[in-house]
Parts: structure tokens; sequence; C-alpha cells
């Protein structure tokens, strides 16, 4: 005879739930916002850090530089607020028109030089087909060298009489210059050394952008019979007039705070013919000891650049609305 077989015990309940409701697995005291924040800790905790350096390294210092503008500042002392004394001195310095013009002259020269080179060897290592990847590590070879060690290869580079550059002139029975020691020639040498050292990362960025282009622009452009010249201005730079004009506003902005090539090479002169806005900041902070015309003058170069970065911020913006 069988037995009837007991009926399953109910699950116990859970501990504080009315009876009758259902156990729930798994489930964890504390809301969603709670469980999202646990997991998240990680990443709030170095979005935290970035925050702590950016502010005791980027934003304290800038501030601080602000408000020693209108100070007569002595280091370990304090300052003595001097109101807009500090912008009428040194706006009334004659190595200020110098300065300035030094920087603005170099950043034009670094356009028409150092702006039009990287693309076209960005164009000629894009019709590569062989040895690609070597000659794209010896265009780069130059960024990877420290700025200071770059600067002193080429000083002895420049160098009048034991130099490379007039002994290559020399070979070739042509006349000699003094390069870095000339007062018409300095500027010049200094936007060569800044192209050469900074043209491997610009190269690789206008490479990305023409590797980019459908094939089939070009193939429609050789079928209308279009020569390599009309190529490039009909397809590629309408193409790449973004990275163009964002690489064109980047190179603006680091130019105009120049100061590695004229501290190291030239020293400022021959002259006064290559000191720069930056490298006269240097001068009054630490040769001058007058912190707050440093700051002044910092505080200029600082209102010229955020029009640029304004502008730069703008394109990218309405860019990324239209993509």
């Amino acid at each position: 005879m069988k037995t009837a077989s007991k009926p399953a015990a109910p699950p116990p309940a859970v501990l504080g739930a009315p009876e009758g409701e259902p156990r729930r697995a798994g489930r964890r005291p504390g809301g969603p916002w709670r469980r999202r924040l646990a997991e998240q800790s990680r990443a709030y905790a170095f979005l935290i850090g970035g925050l702590l350096c950016f502010a005791l390294f980027s934003w304290y210092p800038a501030i601080r530089a602000v408000v020693i503008a209108f100070q007569k500042y002595t280091p370990g002392s304090g300052g003595e607020w001097v109101g807009a004394a500090n912008f009428t001195r040194v706006f009334h310095d004659p190595e200020f028109s110098a300065a300035w013009r030094n920087t603005l002259t170099f950043t034009l020269l670094a356009l028409l030089i150092g702006f039009a080179v990287p693309f076209l060897m960005a164009l000629v290592l894009n019709e590569l087909r062989h040895a690609k990847a070597f000659f794209r590590v010896v265009v780069y070879l130059p960024v990877m060298i420290p700025p200071v060690v770059s600067a002193l290869l080429w000083k002895w580079f420049y160098d009048p009489g034991a130099g490379l550059a007039n002994a290559a002139l020399r070979f070739a029975h042509l006349p000699t210059s003094n390069w870095s020691n000339g007062a018409d020639t300095a500027l010049v040498s200094l936007v060569i050394v800044a192209t050469w050292a900074n043209l491997g990362g610009t190269v690789l960025i206008y490479l990305a952008a023409l590797q980019s282009i459908p094939g089939e622009l070009y193939e429609a452009a050789e079928l209308d019979g279009a020569n390599i010249w009309q190529r490039v201005r009909h397809v590629t730079i309408p193409q790449t007039r973004f990275v163009i004009l964002m690489l064109m506003l980047l190179q603006i902005i680091a130019t105009m705070q120049v100061f590695t090539e004229p501290f190291v090479i030239t020293g400022g002169g021959p002259e006064n013919a290559t000191v720069t806005v930056l490298y006269l900041i240097y001068k009054y902070a630490f040769l001058y000891n007058d912190f707050g015309g440093a700051c002044a003058l910092s505080v200029m170069l600082l209102l010229l650049l955020s029009v640029f970065s304004a502008v730069y911020l703008r394109l990218t913006r309405s860019t990324g609305e239209d993509a």
C-alpha cells in the first residue's frame, strides 16, 4: 500500500519581508543608486585624483598668476596691490614690442613652413607602396628626442665655424651663413628647428585623415581625367579641411608659446631678434626678479590664446553635433 508523499515545505520567509511575499534571490540592502555608487567608486576615485592634480598644478597657478599680476610681489614676503601698474610698466618696456613682433613673425613663418611641409610629406608617404612603415618611423623619430637635446643638436649644426650646415655649404661651393648667430636669419633658423622637431606627429595625423578618404572619390577623379594636383585640390583638401583647420589652430597656440629654441640656441639674441613673449616672461621672473611684470605679461598672452582656444572648441563642438 502506497503512502501519500508529504507536500514540499514552503521556502523560509525572508527576514523582515511580509508573509506571502515571494523571496528575492540576491537582493542587496540599499537602493539602486547606492549599488551604482559602489560599482563605480573606483572610477570616481580616479576622477577625483585627476581633478586634484589639475587644481593643484594647473588651476591654482593660473589663478595665482592673475592675482600677482596686480601686485608688487616679492617671494617670501607677500604682495602689495598696485592695480594696473604692472601692465603699464610692461607695455612701455622696449622689449615688449620686440617680443610680440618676434612671436607673431615666428607664428607666421611656422604656418608657411611648418604647416605645409608635413602635409606634403603625408601625401608622399600615403602614395608609397613599399617600406611605408620604415619611412613613417624615420619621420616620427624627431618627436622621440627630448626638446632640449634636439635644440642642442641644432645649435651645433648651426655653428658658423664647425657646424654641419656651413660644412655642407662649403662642400657644395656655396656661400655660408650665420644661421642662428645672425639677426636676419636667427628667427628663420628657429622655425626650421621647431618644424623638424614636431614634424612626425603632424604627419601621422595627416596620414590618418588621408587614409579615411574613400577610394571611390579618387577613382572618379581619375576617370574624369584629373591629374595628381587636381585630385589633391578637389578631393584631398576638401575631405581633410577640418583636420587642416584644427591643426592650424593648434599650431598657432603652440608656436605662440615657443620658448625652448630661443632659450637653448640663441638666448634671445642676437640683438633681441629671437626674444619671444614666453622668453620675456622668463626674463622678468628669473632675471629681473619682477614676478608682477611676468604675471602681467602672462595674462596678456593668456587672453590672446583664449581667443584661439575658444575658436578651436567651437569648431570641434559643432563638428561633433553634425556627426
